[in-house]
């Protein structure tokens, strides 16, 4: 009990804090708004610079930052519990190349021009994505995320070269290719918003088989539970966060790997509590990232992908040498 009440203390905490990350959000740009107005924004409009600032563009790009961090934190999440290698996300194990390759093709067809076509072709390219992997590399953790990156890579290379050799496609899509928040304030992002919804939805409902398989297949059977039908959801809620997040936002890797193991301090074994904290710890991670994208450069902004990609580098080396994953 005492120990549940630590932690719905921290998750308390960490809401005030992504609540203060979030204003902080709305304040921080090209041009610096204060509190006074961007309440006034929402209570008062006036139509002035700074209102339609607040409510045209950082608004809409702090809410997909809220929602691209707790899509990615939990699918990250699920994809270690499944497999139980700490090293494994979304990025590593080729869902997010894959469901990038796959929007840059269809850019080519002429097949990705509205929001939906986006969505699906994400979500068709993270599926043939983790089923090539898990076809591959099924046979121990470190196959699997060697199969995983070297997936990614070479859909990268292809993706780069068809944005290089056709220029239309990588006029349309040299922003979102990058993976960043900035410029999709004015696209429909409601299908993919809703997919994210829905797929956290079905991700706090299945932490409770989860919960038991993280025991063993074999204690998971004995507790009632459906191995197979749990895994085969989990890999439908990953692609769908996945795609999702991808379709909206860009590819974004290494939040997947970092979330996990900060939330895993704090919850311990408990996958409910884990994906409590990553829901909340994933938003507040990708906030400040795009937050310091804004204020890195005095001439622009880094893409959001970049940051994260630096603070995740040294994140995979630690849970390398610290767990021993050298080893197959």
């Amino acid at each position: 009990m005492r120990i549940d009440r630590r932690r719905a203390a921290v998750l308390l905490a960490a809401l005030v804090l992504l609540l203060a990350v979030a204003v902080t959000s709305l304040a921080v740009g090209a041009q610096a708004i204060p509190p006074a107005e961007i309440w006034q924004a929402f209570t008062a409009y006036a139509g002035t610079d700074e209102h339609v600032i607040v409510r045209g563009i950082r608004v809409p790009r702090t809410v997909l930052g809220i929602c691209v961090g707790a899509a990615l934190g939990t699918a990250g999440t699920l994809v270690q519990t499944l497999t139980r290698n700490p090293l494994a996300e979304p990025g590593i194990l080729g869902v997010t190349s894959g469901a990038g390759f796959a929007i840059v093709l269809g850019a080519l067809l002429g097949l990705a021009d509205s929001a939906a076509g986006q969505l699906g072709l994400a979500f068709a390219g993270a599926v043939l994505a983790s089923v090539a992997v898990y076809a591959v590399g099924s046979t121990s953790p470190l196959r699997l995320v060697l199969t995983g990156v070297a997936l990614s890579a070479v859909l990268a290379g292809i993706s780069l070269g068809i944005r290089l050799l056709v220029p239309d496609v990588f006029d349309r899509h040299r922003f979102w290719a990058v993976g960043a928040l900035a410029g999709h304030e004015q696209q429909p992002l409601t299908p993919a918003l809703v997919t994210i919804g829905v797929a956290l939805a079905g991700a706090v409902a299945i932490t409770r088989p989860l919960n038991a398989m993280v025991l063993g297949d074999e204690v998971a059977k004995a507790l009632g539970g459906h191995v197979t039908r749990t895994r085969l959801g989990v890999l439908v809620l990953v692609t769908l966060l996945a795609g999702a997040a991808t379709a909206a936002a860009g590819p974004i890797a290494f939040l997947g790997l970092m979330v996990p193991h900060l939330a895993r301090r704090v919850a311990g074994a408990s996958i409910p509590w884990l994906m409590a904290y990553t829901m909340v710890l994933g938003p507040i991670l990708l906030l400040v990232s795009d937050i310091a994208a804004r204020v890195l450069l005095p001439t622009g902004e880094v893409p959001v992908a970049v940051v994260t990609a630096f603070l995740g580098a040294p994140v995979l080396i630690w849970a390398v040498r610290s767990r021993g994953m050298v080893r197959s």
